[in-house]
């Protein structure tokens, strides 16, 4: 009862905390404490996002629909490849303390780069084109994935690194039945953390790149000082921010269930 009372209060609070900030949106639009070229009434925007997404009849399709979509889709495939690399190489460093040695440093020398920095090279290789974008969000979004990875093998319990040698089990059957059950609370962690960096280095890419997305329509928005659609842009991608950490909150609950039983 505690708990549900808890996670109740919890709830109104947050929604006590965002109806504030929409009353003072709305508060500073009406009054014009900055201009509605720059900051629109929260009926504007709503009234562009549900022209974008052709929610109400309008003279013109929205775009924000299909815009939606290229960077969802972009944000995923993004996450997926960096979830991958980053589990594979993160196993196998983190099995290995001789390859932690090794790896390591060359690992954190690469790490502080931000995407946005290598996003040159990226042209350089795919050039203009949706695989250079997808390439720098993978870059971008490996990295929460790999490090979690690495500390979660390298944290078994030594007793199970014993248990696995008197058994004499390979290194593949030792990563699959007892490392990454075991790290597997740190790598969801992780990859939590890099659904949240794939998103911003999709939009950024789509930005830079010109790449058809919410990053592009933001920017030619704001280039057009169409202040109404750069919010339902900006809208639009908290949404997504905020359903797909939901969503992956709601799978690590169910993944782990068997470590509170």
């Amino acid at each position: 009862m505690n708990a549900s009372v808890s996670r109740l209060r919890g709830t109104l609070e947050s929604a006590a905390v965002l109806l504030a900030l929409l009353a003072l949106w709305w508060l500073a639009s009406h009054q014009q404490w900055v201009s509605k070229v720059f900051l629109p009434t929260p009926e504007a925007t709503l009234a562009s996002l549900a022209q974008g997404l052709n929610l109400v009849p309008s003279d013109a399709p929205g775009e924000l629909g299909g815009f939606t979509a290229s960077t969802v889709q972009r944000m995923l495939l993004g996450w997926l490849l960096a979830s991958l690399a980053g589990m594979a190489l993160g196993a196998l460093v983190g099995i290995s303390a001789t390859a932690r040695a090794w790896v390591l440093p060359t690992l954190e020398f690469i790490r502080p780069l931000p995407a946005s920095a290598i996003m040159p090279l990226a042209i350089s290789i795919f050039g203009l084109n949706p695989a250079m974008v997808l390439f720098v969000v993978a870059f971008g979004a490996m990295w929460p994935v790999l490090l979690a990875t690495i500390h979660g093998f390298a944290s078994v319990e030594a007793r199970l690194r014993e248990v696995a040698g008197a058994l004499q089990m390979s290194r593949g059957a030792f990563i699959w039945k007892i490392g990454l059950p075991s790290a597997m609370p740190d790598i969801l962690s992780g990859m939590r953390l890099s659904m949240t960096v794939s998103l911003i280095v999709a939009v950024v890419g789509e930005m830079i790149a010109s790449q058809s997305g919410l990053g592009q329509a933001i920017l030619l928005a704001a280039r057009s000082f169409r202040a109404s659609e750069l919010f339902a842009g900006i809208v639009l991608l908290g949404a997504i921010g905020f359903l797909s950490n939901a969503l992956l909150a709601v799978a690590e609950k169910k993944l782990l269930r068997w470590q509170n039983p």
